[in-house]
């Protein structure tokens, strides 16, 4: 046996194309995948819960006649002139800054825009006067600030 048969080489070498075509189709399907994933994402609600357009504020007997308090977490000011209520916001009209209490009313300490004690611009930049809320009595007694209804400057609720 001079000649020994010689049994090939049972090993495949892999291809150029073989290895081409598997990447070409990782590639396909990752891709796939990744769109579906940002789909989802972008689909799915991102929703951030902010403070409630309606607040209550207390009981009317928490509110003496001639009470002015701001308050800073709704950005509302309430005024109890006699028996009647009122919530003027303390956002100012000019760039959104928060405005304050004065003497004569209200101020602004950003650009320095005045308002008189009804909300209506006495001075600066300041292009329209500050909208008034709806104030309403719930059924279990405490008063109710609507911030989505806007009433006319002027109108009260009656205690």
């Amino acid at each position: 046996m001079a000649e020994a048969s010689k049994a090939p080489d049972k090993k495949e070498d892999v291809s150029r194309r073989r290895i081409f075509s598997w990447l070409a189709s990782v590639g396909l399907f990752g891709s796939a995948a990744l769109a579906a994933v940002s789909d989802w994402l972008f689909f799915k609600p991102q929703v951030t819960y902010g403070p409630s357009a309606r607040f209550a504020i207390g009981k009317p007997d928490e509110f003496p006649p001639g009470t002015r308090i701001s308050r800073d977490v709704e950005r509302v000011c309430i005024v109890r002139e006699g028996n009647r209520l009122a919530a003027i916001s303390t956002t100012c009209t000019h760039l959104g800054c928060i405005v304050g209490i004065s003497d004569t009313g209200f101020s602004c300490p950003c650009h320095g825009s005045r308002y008189d004690q009804d909300g209506t611009v006495t001075g600066g930049p300041a292009p329209k006067p500050l909208p008034w809320f709806k104030v309403t009595l719930a059924p279990n007694g405490e008063l109710e600030v609507d911030k989505n209804t806007q009433v006319n400057p002027g109108t009260y609720f009656t205690v």
